[in-house]
């Protein structure tokens, strides 16, 4: 089905797509999207065949933000990942369509787009592109078909534009759920979090509180004067996690398939990858309570406790867990360590917010 009117930009992509022998891709709109990278982080290696565009990043943050997606049109992929919370959504477990209870707690997509060890808790995908693909049909999620998705794409009066503009398609036929998901995938590797007040001490442009300082050396394990926190083993900067999968202690189990969520055993098959989990980010920590995979902590302090008694005994259980010792204040100053992560300029950054509200 040819579209009935076209944007200018789309007549001159037309007219080369004319030129394109048959069963050839698309060409490519040039990546006139440049990332600010910070300085601290590590290279973004970005797939082949998606780069970042402007109009591509443009369109995955109003497709995340679109309750299109969804079956009854009434929950988007923002319900669970909301701007304010660091993309989070504040529950112990999801929530999807219906009210129906997800799996598990839902993670923070800060800093995604440098994720090269699989994503979700249990790292089940590889991709932002393959991620972005399964929430629409998953039932407790946003529970529709994509191929009802797409139909609803190509007759929306926007989206064939907006599809044409990001990816130099002319013709309704070729908007699918693969060009959705890269530029939901373009969207998500735009939301870098490194603006936080730890960085700004990093540059030199902020000094740590006493109770701050203390709290970073009880992190990182850095004065033989102060106990060991055993954080930054798992919680490495810059992203603060080093996209480990581990047994932290949070569940007894005398066999590994004795825990109630086989975790990144489910994806492995490898029964003693049972009741391990993501190391998740601890950037804008503060904001992403509570915690765990279940959720099961509602506060830093109660997170704090559970490695300061050393977690519960299980085969795979990592070797870091063990009693820490910590006093009152000790935990007080890792706390405020912690909330140095907060990262305002992202959760107040306009280019991550819904489009339809701006």
């Amino acid at each position: 089905m040819a579209w009935k009117a076209l944007s200018p930009a789309l007549l001159i992509m037309a007219a080369v797509a004319a030129c394109t022998p048959e069963g050839a891709e698309p060409e490519q709109p040039e990546n006139s999207y440049q990332l600010a990278e910070p300085a601290h982080f590590q290279r973004l290696v970005l797939p082949e065949g998606n780069p970042l565009t402007e109009a591509g990043i443009e369109l995955g943050r109003r497709l995340f933000y679109d309750p299109i997606l969804s079956a009854d049109s009434s929950l988007s992929c923002s319900g669970c990942h909301l701007q304010k919370l660091a993309f989070t959504d504040g529950r112990a477990i999801a929530v999807g369509l219906g009210q129906r209870q997800g799996r598990r707690n839902s993670l923070s997509l800060a800093n995604t787009a440098y994720y090269f060890k699989g994503l979700f808790w249990d790292g089940r995908v590889m991709s932002l592109e393959e991620q972005a693909l399964l929430p629409v049909e998953d039932p407790n999620e946003l529970g529709h078909d994509w191929a009802a998705v797409e139909r609803a794409l190509r007759r929306h009066p926007s989206y064939p534009t907006l599809f044409g503009e990001a990816f130099g398609i002319t013709d309704t036929a070729e908007l699918t759920r693969e060009l959705a998901a890269r530029a939901l995938a373009q969207f998500e590797r735009s939301l870098i979090s490194a603006g936080a007040r730890y960085d700004q001490v990093l540059r030199a442009e902020a000094q740590f509180t006493p109770s701050e300082k203390r709290g970073r050396d009880i992190f990182f394990d850095a004065s033989e004067e102060l106990p060991m926190g055993e954080c930054s083993h798992c919680h490495t900067p810059p992203l603060f996690t080093d996209l480990s999968y581990l047994n932290n202690g949070l569940d007894q189990a005398a066999e590994p398939e004795g825990f109630p969520d086989p975790g990144r055993g489910a994806a492995t098959g490898q029964r003693y990858d049972n009741g391990r989990f993501r190391a998740p980010s601890l950037r804008n920590v503060a904001l992403t309570a509570p915690y765990m995979h279940d959720g099961r902590f509602k506060t830093l302090e109660e997170v704090i406790e559970h490695y300061n008694q050393g977690g519960h005994y299980a085969e795979n259980v990592d070797p870091k867990i063990r009693q820490l010792h910590l006093s009152r204040q000790d935990k007080a100053d890792l706390i405020a360590f912690l909330q140095t992560l907060t990262d305002s300029s992202f959760v107040n950054n306009p280019k991550h917010a819904n489009p339809f509200l701006q």
